[in-house]
């Protein structure tokens, strides 16, 4: 498997698809779906990050209970855009993750998406230090995935 744009993701995509967005950590990651339409980001769930072979089983039963068609990851650009050891580390494992789940994948820029949400739940919403750290992953895969789908032309 190769890296698709995001353009040319959606067009290998059956009509009802989902994407999952993906904000892969080093110890945790953040999984959030889009509805069949591909309009709107939910955040989904939360993982431990074992090995590949166990996250990419775990997704293709995903892809299979919620009609996933491809995944958006997101890439940690540094924060001038250039692409760092930690961008190509999030490319391999995006990659490797594509070809043992079968399905297509693309990269989403994830720079400050952590912190973006960090702030939105301490400034709004008020949460604890435990709370956040419990629910960040997962917007953060949301916010990705929702930024890639703000991106497409309707």
């Amino acid at each position: 498997m190769t890296l698709l744009s995001l353009t040319d993701l959606v067009a290998t995509l059956p009509r009802h698809a989902r994407l999952l967005g993906i904000d892969p950590g080093k110890k945790q990651v953040g999984l959030a779906l889009s509805d069949v339409s591909r309009m709107v980001a939910s955040p989904f769930q939360t993982v431990k990050r074992g090995k590949l072979g166990q996250m990419a089983s775990f997704i293709r039963d995903l892809a299979k209970e919620h009609e996933i068609g491809g995944m958006v990851v997101g890439i940690p650009l540094s924060l001038d855009g250039s692409f760092g050891p930690a961008a190509q580390a999030s490319r391999d494992w995006a990659l490797a993750l594509s070809e043992q789940t079968g399905l297509p994948v693309c990269q989403w820029d994830e720079r400050l998406s952590s912190s973006a949400v960090n702030r939105m739940l301490i400034d709004e919403a008020d949460l604890s230090r435990a709370r956040r750290a419990e629910m960040v992953d997962r917007l953060a895969a949301a916010y990705i995935l929702q930024a890639a789908l703000d991106s497409l032309p309707r």
